[in-house]
């Protein structure tokens, strides 16, 4: 296979492998919200759900390890705390997300299965897929990814010509501020260091050895997948945004069912009666090869922890779609109330995290990551506290904390933290030196 051929059947493999429930379902219902002021709430959007995701491939293909390669110069047992947060985290949220947004759009309204009837065989397709995981990047890449991809475009495009482009008035103060935080949603964060992971693996099955030739193919197909994230999202919020005027969703429905409706509605006012048809197969791929992306990124670590025990594989990719068929009985909404609490942790660590890797080696010491990480996760803390129940008692430290109230603030902290360590490390090795 020549090396243009490869470079792009991995970029659309790692697209598929991101784009997954929360990547389409959430940016239509954003755009429809945010209104006249959609172009704002994309650009903070495209910041967590793009821009990151993009940096946590190039990480990647600088360090050309594990996830636990991202967080070894805070600590190995901080590195090995966090991976095993991350990947439990996964199995047990968006894993299982993917099954449950099958079912309520693109099952559900067909067939009239039980939850469990649906996420069995779902999560039992998935197992065979992570079995077989040799193949999972070709098999991607090559077949399901184009599938996601013209219908993506098809609604996208069609949308985009034949909406009377009437929006509504923005119903966000802060749009890019919302957009951010929307963002956090998608994992693509988390996503990026995890299924960075199993390509890098997958090419080394393939028998790729040189360091140079696999780090300039995942920039490659990084950049590939992420203009393609950018593309689909901002035709996804613009669509939600333009045709505002025209598809009413209830109000008093939730969100999940909200995301639901609008996007059939679209499908329907683009595709016409076979819209439905078209959006449940859409739905059903782009739940798959996420599902498929995060059991085999979970499999592969904790294979790598047991000294690349193929036993302890199969075990690990077994538990993971066990989990996956039983959180999976949860509805969409349900899902996502969980998951908030622990993003508002976990998901700042994870920017930090790739950020410092991404930046040249002299501006990311160990005195670095240590100290920006610890500062991260404190001024994280709040913003988890806020969602568990604490908000009014968190109203003084919201008031003192800048962006607290945004639910952003770690970010000031952490730049602050970053530079002020920057400045006392180059100067130790300026005295050392005199």
């Amino acid at each position: 296979m020549n090396k243009r051929k490869e470079v792009l059947i991995t970029g659309f493999a790692l697209f598929s492998l991101f784009f997954g429930a929360g990547n389409l379902l959430l940016p239509p219902l954003l755009g429809y919200n945010a209104g006249d002021q959609w172009f704002w709430v994309t650009l903070g959007f495209m910041i967590t759900a793009v821009v990151i995701p993009v940096f946590g491939i190039l990480a990647h293909a600088r360090l050309q390890g594990t996830m636990y390669d991202f967080g070894k110069k805070v600590s190995p047992v901080f590195s090995i705390v966090y991976c095993v947060l991350v990947y439990i985290i996964s199995i047990a949220i968006p894993s299982p997300r993917t099954a449950s947004a099958t079912h309520e759009i693109a099952i559900h309204p067909f067939f009239e299965t039980t939850p469990l009837l649906t996420s069995s065989i779902y999560f039992g397709l998935v197992l065979i897929f992570v079995l077989n995981r040799s193949k999972i990047i070709n098999f991607i890449g090559k077949f399901l990814t184009p599938l996601i991809v013209i219908i993506l475009l098809l609604v996208i495009g069609i949308g985009l010509f034949s909406s009377e482009m009437v929006m509504n008035v923005s119903k966000f103060k802060i749009p890019a501020v919302d957009g951010i935080l929307e963002g956090y949603q998608t994992f693509d964060a988390i996503g990026a260091i995890l299924v960075g992971g199993v390509v890098i693996i997958s090419l080394n099955l393939k028998g790729m050895t040189s360091s140079l030739e696999k780090r300039n193919l995942i920039r490659k197909s990084g950049f590939i997948a992420g203009a393609g994230l950018a593309i689909m999202y901002t035709g996804l919020i613009a669509v939600g945004a333009f045709f505002g005027s025209e598809i009413f969703i209830d109000g008093g429905l939730s969100n999940d069912m909200q995301r639901a409706n609008l996007l059939r509605g679209i499908s329907l006012q683009t595709l016409g009666n076979i819209g439905n048809a078209f959006l449940s197969v859409l739905i059903a791929l782009a739940c798959f090869t996420t599902a498929v992306g995060i059991v085999t990124g979970t499999a592969d670590y904790f294979k790598g922890l047991f000294k690349n025990s193929h036993k302890v594989y199969i075990i690990t990719a077994i538990i993971g779609c066990v989990v996956g068929i039983l959180v999976g009985q949860m509805n969409f909404h349900s899902i996502i109330v969980i998951a908030l609490p622990i993003l508002m942790l976990i998901y700042p660590i994870t920017i930090v995290l790739i950020l410092l890797n991404v930046l040249p080696e002299k501006w990311g010491s160990q005195f670095v990551f240590r100290g920006v990480v610890l500062i991260t996760i404190l001024f994280s803390i709040p913003d988890f506290l806020g969602y568990v129940g604490f908000k009014e008692s968190l109203v003084i430290v919201s008031k003192l904390i800048p962006f607290s109230s945004h639910h952003l603030g770690w970010v000031l902290p952490a730049v602050l933290a970053f530079v002020l360590l920057n400045i006392k490390t180059f100067t130790n090795k300026t005295q050392q030196v005199d």
